[in-house]
């Protein structure tokens, strides 16, 4: 699940703040704290995608290398340990509800640093008894009982970055896999996990409508337990902004996206969120908490946190180049962006976020999760229901199937004036 990126400039100086400081009287009163998830950044990659924009760094073994040395995987950690311990005063005494250890791709990181990293978590911070912890893998960092090593760890889910089983897409997209790779790792995932996810992408360059329904049919008979579907977006700063591809046109990916949506439903996979299908109980509790406007903690390179306080809504950023930022979190200072959200601004923070789920929000959920009065979205919420975006009742409010194929639109109806 991407966080939406809010960039921190390359100089800015590290946020050191008290916890009175965000204890102080405000003008926000929220009654009560929403559920608390932890996200990990682990920044690098074997190779950069032409299409990402996350904050990835391709890392180079030592051999062939001059500027190698490999992954400085305890050093790093320790950078995390840091930051995690002087995020402490932030979230004393709540407890995690899930972990996330996100990417670049965390798969690089051995079994043996990966257990270190969840049980100096665990030393830290109070886990639900059935806490979620999610790693992301790549097919291209697969060998064979890598991902038992990984479960044997602590991890509960993994998460499989296959996006196609097509070579000629895989090739276009700039993985460092193929797609008899793919088959195995996601083969193995099933054997070590009980619950894993698959995440594919569609209107690829060249792609047909017959090689989507091929890559979703050689998905589906994998049964997984859910799947992340996205089409494939030219994001500003990626190779792919630079050299567009010829992709499919906007017609031909709704086609494209209304053929997945069948096949998943044919197949017991519920479209529960824009771009997430589960079967039943198969749920990412981790996403979910983000989009019902829950608190995260974020640390490593670039993460994003959001912590919610008595009076006010905090959003941090730590430092996004991997060496800059292990230096700072190793000397008590890994945020270098630390803002408030602005009251006027939270209705649609939190639109962006609740909208994209088939189920919608309580209103309930909206006045504890904002502290702001129902009175703050009427405007917003009759102007949905006049374009048919959304249907609703006294507590809850739900997009409609117009709602979520113009999804942008009906968010957009709650930014502040």
């Amino acid at each position: 699940m991407a966080i939406p990126i809010i960039p921190a400039a390359a100089d800015a100086p590290a946020v050191v703040r008290d916890i009175q400081h965000y204890m102080r009287p405000g003008l926000l009163q929220l009654p009560s704290l929403p559920p608390l998830s932890l996200y990990v950044h682990l920044p690098w990659c074997l190779k950069k995608c032409p299409y990402c924009d996350f904050n990835s760094h391709e890392y180079r073994e030592a051999a062939g290398d001059p500027g190698g040395g490999g992954l400085p995987e305890q050093r790093y950690i320790d950078a995390l340990m840091a930051d995690l311990e002087a995020a402490l005063p932030l979230i004393w005494g709540r407890t995690v509800h899930s972990i996330f250890i996100g990417g670049g791709t965390p798969s690089l990181f051995s079994p043996a640093a990966i257990d270190r990293l969840i049980g100096d978590i665990r030393a830290r911070l109070r886990l639900e008894a059935d806490c979620e912890i999610t790693l992301e893998a790549n097919p291209g960092t697969f060998e064979k009982d890598r991902f038992r090593a990984f479960r044997a760890a602590g991890v509960t889910r993994l998460s499989v970055g296959v996006q196609s089983f097509n070579d000629r897409h895989l090739q276009a997209l700039g993985r460092v896999h193929d797609r008899a790779q793919a088959l195995a790792a996601v083969g193995e995932a099933a054997q070590a996990f009980d619950t894993f996810n698959l995440d594919i992408m569609y209107a690829l360059p060249g792609q047909t409508l017959e090689e989507l329904e091929q890559d979703m049919q050689t998905a589906l008979a994998l049964k997984p337990p859910h799947i992340s579907i996205y089409h494939l977006t030219i994001e500003p700063n990626t190779y792919f902004a630079k050299f567009p591809p010829a992709v499919p046109e906007d017609d031909q990916a709704y086609a494209m996206l209304d053929r997945i949506t069948e096949m998943t439903g044919q197949a017991g996979l519920g479209r529960y969120e824009i771009s997430a299908y589960a079967r039943a109980g198969h749920q990412c509790f981790h996403n979910t908490n983000y989009w019902q406007f829950g608190d995260y903690l974020g640390i490593g390179a670039g993460a994003h946190s959001k912590l919610s306080f008595a009076h006010r809504v905090v959003r941090q950023v730590r430092f996004r180049d991997p060496g800059r930022y292990m230096d700072n979190a190793l000397a008590g200072r890994a945020v270098a962006q630390d803002d408030e959200v602005r009251r006027a601004d939270l209705p649609f923070e939190f639109m962006l976020n609740a909208l994209r789920l088939r189920e919608g929000f309580a209103l309930q959920d909206f006045m504890a999760r904002t502290g702001l009065p129902v009175t703050a979205i009427a405007k917003g919420l009759e102007a949905a229901e006049r374009k048919g975006l959304i249907e609703r009742d006294m507590a809850r409010v739900r997009p409609t199937e117009r709602g979520f194929d113009f999804l942008s639109d009906l968010q957009e109806l709650f930014l502040a004036d």
